[in-house]
């Protein structure tokens, strides 16, 4: 049987998130300990992210989501610059990018001010083949401006636990 827990909002403010042409310049979320719940798997739920209210992107430009997990808090050991707190990050280089899980990328099909462009909802444990102590997520686009303001509630996922009946 799966069991839900209740929604749980991500801390993750994406706001007026600029852009940036190689993804490196981003936002990472405050991880979610999952040491105390002990969940088997988590269902990430995304509303809408919203594009620039008055610049159009460009065709083809996109939105790209990304999960890291780990085996202790980034509080303790972070990875690179990611240290699992709410905040603007940028990455050196490409290696720490490509070292997280790639979960979406809503692209630009139609050059249209103030889109919302939407992510399907995802489980966490099959992107590493089981569940990490410690996860969190990191957003970048490449639009031609930054992303709206108010975007602060976006983010949120049920913890999923299996039993046998």
């Amino acid at each position: 049987m799966i069991n839900y827990s209740a929604n749980t909002a991500i801390t993750f403010d994406i706001s007026s998130l600029g852009t940036s042409s190689t993804f490196l310049a981003g936002r990472e979320s405050t991880q979610i300990d999952n040491t105390s719940t002990r969940y088997d798997d988590a269902l990430v739920n995304v509303k809408g992210i919203l594009g620039h209210v008055s610049d159009a992107p460009t065709v083809g430009q996109y939105i790209g989501l990304w999960v890291w997990g780990a085996d202790t808090s980034l509080a303790t050991t972070a990875i690179h610059v990611l240290d699992g707190t709410d905040s603007a990050e940028t990455l050196a280089h490409a290696s720490v990018l490509a070292s997280l899980r790639a979960v979406a990328q809503p692209t630009v099909t139609v050059a249209t001010v103030g889109l919302a462009y939407y992510v399907q909802p995802f489980t966490v444990a099959a992107l590493f083949g089981a569940m990490p102590k410690f996860w969190g997520l990191y957003l970048a686009h490449n639009h031609t401006s930054a992303l709206a303001a108010a975007q602060s509630a976006l983010f949120s996922f049920n913890g999923i636990t299996y039993t046998l009946t």
